[in-house]
């Protein structure tokens, strides 16, 4: 499914989030880049959005992985085209079953990955394996809005707006109603949090943004 929508990707991301994705995800550079780590593993890398971001941190080398060939091949790409292919690795792997050793990086994000994991008990374990210890993990993923009239909005848009404009921009018509179902099945907030400390990370935080409809979470091994 994503090596379908892997051309349309980045622009529709742009469309979907009115670009404040784009300010999600400078956040995370922030919160990563202020732990100083030498090696970050960008675990759902996509089309690596959030790899070439991190490029702005003291990492000395940044691990892309990504299941989906067409979405990795879009970010590599980018990648030599922004000439920072010295730099940043594009890796095809599973996030579940990880091609690293154990303590191998100082930092790990996923940003709109984890809820893809068919075992995200699994996949959460894997992180935590290849983390150093005092690493920090930082995830970025979408989160239900709880206050009206935003929950209100959120709902009307996710179930008939987003879809439509999948629809407009993509010949998989049924990515973009996954996209929205898979958002809206996440155990987002303080359901999240407590998965995260039952599988071992410590110093756990969520920070909702925008209103709510996507979270910054962080933790440390």
């Amino acid at each position: 499914m994503f090596d379908t929508i892997s051309e349309n990707y980045d622009g529709l991301n742009r469309v979907i989030s009115f670009g404040i994705d784009i300010k999600w995800r400078k956040r995370v550079v922030r919160m990563v880049g202020n732990t100083n780590p030498k090696t970050i593993l960008d675990i759902a890398t996509g089309t690596a959005d959030l790899a070439i971001n991190l490029a702005e941190t003291s990492a000395e080398r940044i691990v892309g992985l990504d299941i989906s060939p067409g979405m990795l091949e879009v970010g590599k790409q980018k990648i030599k085209k922004k000439e920072l292919h010295e730099k940043i690795e594009m890796v095809l792997g599973d996030g579940e079953k990880l091609p690293f050793e154990d303590n191998s990086f100082d930092a790990i994000t996923v940003a709109f990955g984890v809820r893809n994991f068919e075992n995200l008990e699994q996949g959460l374990q894997e992180i935590l394996r290849v983390l150093k210890p005092g690493g920090i993990f930082v995830v970025l993923e979408t989160s239900v809005p709880t206050k009206t009239p935003f929950k209100q909005f959120y709902r009307f848009y996710t179930k008939n707006i987003l879809p439509l404009i999948g629809k407009l921009f993509s010949k998989d018509n049924s990515a973009y109603g996954y996209l929205s179902e898979s958002a809206a099945a996440f155990p987002y907030g303080e359901n999240f949090n407590n998965i995260l400390r039952k599988i071992g990370f410590i110093d756990v935080k969520d920070k909702p943004q925008t209103f709510g409809v996507a979270s910054i979470y962080t933790a440390t091994k």
